[in-house]
Parts: structure tokens; C-alpha cells; sequence
């Protein structure tokens, strides 16, 4: 049962202090929702079969100490022509896309625990101190560092000389991205008993859009934080306090005005970005790691570990994978006729988008893989739990 499995790694109770190591998040709780025994489904096997296509692994380097084996939202960024990646005990790396070559670094003591979000200049971090910091994209100075209300859990975002945070308390911080002063802030009530982790917002147009606990989602205005609209994408369900729990951690994405989504428990939907009307709705579905899309259909990973495509426009399902069933996967990242996702034992898998079926897959590290692949110029960067860096490619067999 991925309940069990899930409330054992993922529960926390909202408004707590942030947590040095997860395992302290959720001391006492798993016993009470398992009664001490875990009979969850096992990770399924990996089986041989003949690759369909060929994996290079161009390079790989080590950024520390990674998230030093903690949920953490610590994420590869690619821009200004580099690959950039923080790990826990404050080490921000900057590197060369091809080579791996090591451009500069940073030292800080800040825990981070969420970035980098790269603005005009700037590589944004949070932390579970409850701090922003900005550094310069060029040489990795510091630039300014801003106290928030509790710890981050999501990528910053970075528009128009505002950055905007989502602070586990329920928070929208806006700050100045040239000096870190907050311009506004919305506070949203956090329910008692939530999924860890936090959905980044997203910036679409002049609106801010993001996700809540209790499986609403709502726009602010960019400039001022007012509110725009809401409208409700699951709905609880169930009698106790688990069974209705329907958090939006997942990372929304918009596709031409369109903003499509995933909950735990609350299904995948899609919202008109004008003014909030759900358009439809995939009540089959709970996830809570991330959605790709490319020019007419969606990919996800469910809560346990299938691999879903499902159509853009009415948000039927066209198939669904169970070969890494329970495999803790990441968020799938799709480009030309590939879906990769990589999982808990330092395998990334490339599946067809025709019919998800496995094509190849390829050993990066000893540790999870939880960050999304980042795809750039058909080169799929990798970023696991123990601070390995990788750059893959696809060959021809």
C-alpha cells in the first residue's frame, strides 16, 4: 500500500519548526498510521531486455554532499551557459555544459534546502533557516541574503525584478531581486496534517499561480500580491484526516494559457490561466512529483511509481506504465520520443512516448535520484541525493 510507504517518508505537520534530518519530521507519526508494520508493495525488480537505444554518459562530477540524503527540493538549473546545482552544507557549483569543467564555486553557511531559481544575473537559494540568498550568476558572490517565515521547500521563481518564494507555512513572499527587500507577502492557512513538500509557483503572464494543501489553486498579481482568482482542483474525500488529504506539491506548467496540475489523492486537471475554470479533470490520478508536457499530451508519475500519458485536451489516458511500479520515481521529463525518469536506486530509465515501453536505462549513481532530468540540446542532466552530477546522451545502437 503507497500510503504506508509515502506517510513513512513525506508526512510533516504544518507549522513546525523546519527539521534538520526527515526522519525527525515524522518520529511517531508512521507508527500511528501503520501500526508498526509496513505492507506496502515492493519495489518492482528490474529485468534484462535489449536496449532499443544506446546511453552515453558524457560526464559526472560531485556537488558535496548533495542533499545529504534529505527530501530537499535542490534542483540542476541550466542557464548563462552553465549547469548550476547547490547541495545541503551550503556549496553552490557552477559548470560547463559539455565537459563538466568546474567555472566557480561557492561556499556559504546557509542549509539549503530548495534552487536554484536563476533571475537576471542571480542564482536564488532557500533554506530551512528560513533564508533567501542571491548570488551573483557570474562568480558566485554573495549578494544579498533575506530572512522569510519558516523554511523553503520550493525553486524560487524569478519575473520581472521579483522573486517569488513559498515558505512551508503557506507563505507567498515577493522580493526585489536586486536587493532581497520584500514587496509583498499572502498568507494562506497550512491544514494540520500535509504531504512534505511544496509546489513552486509559477509565473504566467502578470499573474502568480500556485498550489495549496487543501487542493485549491490560486492567482495573485505579480505586482502587488492581490488576489486574482481561485478555484478548487481536488476535492477531500474519505472520512479521516489521511483519506482527505489532497496537497498540490506537484510543479504546475502552463501550455498556451492552459495550466495543468496533479494532487496527491485529487487527481490530474487542467485550469483555464484567465480566470480559474476547470476544464477538466482526471480523478484516476494521485501524484505528487511533477508533470512534462510535449505539443499534445502529458506525462506524470503516480503515487505508485506508474508512468502515465495522458491527453492535453480532455485528460484521458492513452497508457500507463508499471514496469518500475514503487520505484520512487522522479517527476518524467520528455523530449523528442523519449520520457526519462530516473529512481530510488541511481537508475534513469528512457521510455517511448509511443507506449512506455522501457528503451534503455543506465546506472549514475549509489543514491535516490529525486530531482526532474533537466533536458538541454538533447543532453539529459542528472542530479542524485549524494551530490552526483551527470550529463547523458542517446546514441544509436
Amino acid at each position: 500500500m503507497r500510503l504506508i510507504t509515502l506517510l513513512c517518508c513525506c508526512l510533516t505537520l504544518a507549522g513546525c519548526a523546519a527539521f534538520d534530518t526527515l526522519d525527525e519530521s515524522i518520529s511517531g507519526i508512521s507508527n500511528y498510521f501503520s501500526g508498526g508494520e509496513d505492507n506496502s508493495d515492493p519495489p518492482a525488480l528490474l529485468v534484462e531486455y535489449a536496449p532499443e537505444i544506446q546511453i552515453e554518459k558524457l560526464w559526472d562530477e560531485s556537488v558535496g554532499v548533495g542533499t545529504d540524503e534529505q527530501s530537499l527540493k535542490l534542483v540542476p538549473s541550466i542557464g548563462f551557459g552553465k549547469i548550476l546545482a547547490a547541495d545541503r552544507d551550503g556549496l553552490v557549483q557552477a559548470r560547463d555544459l559539455s565537459t563538466g569543467r568546474l567555472i566557480w564555486e561557492a561556499k556559504t553557511d546557509v542549509h539549503f534546502s530548495a534552487g536554484p531559481g536563476l533571475g537576471v544575473g542571480t542564482v536564488i537559494l532557500g533554506s530551512s533557516d528560513a533564508d533567501v540568498v542571491a548570488l551573483n550568476s557570474e562568480n558566485g558572490d554573495l549578494l544579498w541574503k533575506s530572512h522569510v517565515s519558516s523554511e523553503v521547500l520550493s525553486v524560487p521563481v524569478i519575473a520581472k525584478g521579483i522573486v517569488i518564494v513559498r515558505t512551508t507555512d503557506g507563505e507567498v513572499i515577493a522580493l526585489n531581486e536586486k536587493n532581497g527587500v520584500k514587496l509583498w507577502n499572502y498568507e494562506h492557512t497550512a491544514p494540520a496534517l500535509s504531504v512534505r513538500g511544496i509546489g513552486a509557483p509559477i509565473i504566467v503572464g502578470d499573474n502568480v499561480i500556485e498550489g495549496y494543501d487543501n487542493g485549491k489553486l490560486m492567482a495573485l498579481r505579480l505586482a502587488d500580491g492581490k488576489y486574482a482568482w481561485e478555484t478548487s482542483v481536488a476535492i477531500p474525500k474519505g472520512r479521516s484526516e489521511v483519506e482527505r488529504l489532497v496537497d498540490l506539491d506537484v510543479d504546475p506548467i502552463e501550455v498556451s494559457g492552459i495550466i495543468y496540475i496533479a494532487s496527491y489523492h485529487g487527481g490530474a486537471a487542467a485550469v483555464s490561466e484567465l480566470d480559474g475554470d476547470v476544464l477538466w479533470r482526471n480523478e484516476a490520478i494521485s501524484s505528487y512529483t511533477g508533470l512534462s508536457h510535449d505539443f499534445r499530451n502529458l506525462y506524470l508519475s503516480d503515487s505508485t511509481d506508474d508512468v502515465w500519458q495522458l491527453e492535453q485536451r480532455s485528460g484521458a489516458s492513452l497508457w500507463k506504465q508499471k514496469d518500475l511500479h514503487q520505484r520512487k520515481l522522479t517527476a518524467p521529463t520528455v523530449y523528442e520520443n523519449y520520457v526519462v525518469v530516473g529512481d530510488f536506486e541511481g537508475y534513469v530509465h528512457w521510455l517511448s512516448t509511443t507506449d512506455g515501453r522501457q528503451l534503455a536505462r543506465i546506472k549514475v549513481a549509489d543514491s535516490a535520484i529525486e530531482a526532474k532530468p533537466v533536458v538541454v540540446d538533447n543532453t539529459v542532466y542528472i542530479y542524485a541525493k549524494d551530490g552526483t552530477l551527470a550529463a547523458l546522451k542517446t546514441r544509436s545502437p
